[in-house]
């Protein structure tokens, strides 16, 4: 069996520079439009959104109607929202589009609600562009940029040490994970049978384990802002959440009130959210980087880390299914867990993690993070 490798796919592992500097480059791109569906139509399977356009004439400036790509988020959010299932929208945009627009646009003339369209430009010159999500008017925006130099302050306002681990960015979140050089526990128990799949490095060498927290935001609706502990693994670089005290800040607020048409947050709403991300960082960050608190959250994971998986393919099943992981990725984490060593229910959260790192998929890669320590718990139940 080959020994896995790290994925180098766009927009995975990249540095906090490359982060912000791709989330400036979409900021001056980005266009939210409130519309009712009586300003909304289908057009060869794209979304058309009246007065969204500026064009220069003679006469001054007016606003004509927009074409936007609808990517995969957005249609998904269009069938949500106007109740068509989106498996058959799915089919049809690759099958019959004028069949998509026809349905689309019948039940746009039904409908009398207003909805918040996040598009991207394709420049800054005001050119059409994608229709990058399609949501609830009451939905909060709480753009990823905004979100991550909240933090960024509050981080400078903690005190305390950190390094950025990596950084993803996906249609659907951000993903900015930082971990303390002055936080690290020795986890000998936990890490005596590891070694690294990707280099071979033995965890009995390297037996450390530093403490940090991951970030996330979504603009396009999936989840909330949040801060959550996280663990690393210094052999191998693996890390994945703690399981409890999650700040988050949800993104449903109250009606948007503007009239319909391209619309810009009130700069008193934005500057109390992000004071409030900023001060919740700064908590976060001196709560979650605390020896003691790494140290208990170690602990608790050797519990049952220890248990011997004597059928690694049977122990898997179980575990892929609760956790609903495809078939693929439960062979791809028993790749790991092979490549891993340690016959434990250790070793299967340890493969569950080092799967994540290395799936090119930065949003599955992530639940991979959030799901590690159930899995642990599963694995050493189903091998009892």
């Amino acid at each position: 069996m080959a020994q896995p490798t790290l994925t180098v796919a766009p927009n995975r592992h990249i540095s906090l520079d490359n982060l912000v500097e791709i989330l400036r480059d979409q900021k001056t791109r980005a266009m939210d439009v409130i519309a009712g569906a009586g300003k909304l139509r289908c057009l060869d399977g794209k979304l058309v959104i009246a007065e969204t356009e500026p064009r220069i004439s003679a006469d001054g400036v007016t606003l004509t109607a927009g074409t936007y790509e609808l990517n995969d988020i957005a249609l998904g959010g269009v069938g949500e929202k106007l109740k068509i299932p989106v498996p058959y929208l799915r089919r049809m945009a690759d099958e019959n589009v004028p069949l998509l627009d026809y349905n689309v646009n019948s039940w746009f003339e039904r409908d009398h609600r207003r909805f918040l369209v996040r598009c991207l430009r394709y420049d800054t010159a005001g050119s059409n562009g994608i229709a990058r999500a399609f949501l609830s008017d009451r939905f909060l925006r709480i753009d990823n940029l905004d979100v991550l130099l909240a933090a960024l302050d509050g981080i400078r306002q903690a005190g305390v040490a950190v390094d950025v681990a990596s950084c993803d960015l996906t249609d659907r979140r951000m993903y900015v994970r930082f971990v303390s050089p002055e936080v690290q526990v020795l986890a000998p128990q936990l890490l005596r049978n590891y070694r690294s799949p990707f280099d071979g490095r033995r965890g009995s060498d390297l037996p450390v384990i530093s403490g940090g927290f991951i970030i996330t935001n979504s603009e396009t609706g999936f989840g909330r802002y949040s801060l959550a502990p996280y663990l690393r693994v210094e052999v191998c670089g693996n890390g994945q959440t703690v399981d409890k005290r999650v700040l988050s800040r949800t993104h449903l607020g109250a009606k948007i009130t503007d009239d319909d048409g391209v619309i810009d947050p009130s700069p008193e709403t934005m500057r109390q959210l992000l004071g409030l991300i900023t001060e919740q960082t700064k908590d976060a960050v001196r709560a979650y980087l605390d020896v003691d608190f790494v140290t208990r959250g170690v602990r608790e994971l050797e519990i049952t880390a220890g248990v011997a998986v004597a059928k690694p393919d049977e122990t898997l099943k179980v575990v892929g299914q609760k956790l609903k992981y495809t078939e693929e990725q439960q062979q791809d984490i028993l790749a790991h867990f092979i490549s891993g060593g340690d016959l434990s229910a250790g070793g299967i959260m340890q493969a569950v993690t080092s799967y994540g790192r290395s799936v090119a998929d930065a949003d599955v890669g992530y639940r991979m993070e959030t799901t590690a320590s159930e899995a642990l718990r599963l694995a050493a139940a189903a091998a009892v």
